[in-house]
């Protein structure tokens, strides 16, 4: 496979969740931990099975852990596309 995309909504939750990180741990930190991110992206693209289905919240979806937020995500032909990337002070308001 080795194909991935981020929805709009994905950029939107990488952009908040850099902006707490910098405000929070610093900009070297909100660093790091926004290029974990995309080493992430990289493994769910070539293994997008590897993690669990998480069909009670939105069918098709498959979620990933990376540091303290989720990946939700969506496997479409050869590409994995990136929906939403949250915490658990979202959930409330996005399931």
């Amino acid at each position: 496979m080795g194909n991935y995309r981020l929805t709009p909504d994905a950029e939107e939750d990488l952009f908040r969740i850099y902006r707490w990180g910098v405000r929070k741990h610093g900009e070297a930190a909100a660093d790091e931990y926004y290029s974990a991110f995309f080493d992430h992206f990289e493994i769910l693209a070539e293994q997008p099975y590897l993690y669990q289905a998480v069909e009670h919240i939105h069918e098709g979806y498959r979620a990933s852990v990376c540091g303290v937020d989720t990946i939700y995500y969506r496997v479409v032909g050869d590409t994995v596309e990136i929906m939403n990337v949250l915490g658990r002070q979202d959930r409330g308001e996005w399931l």
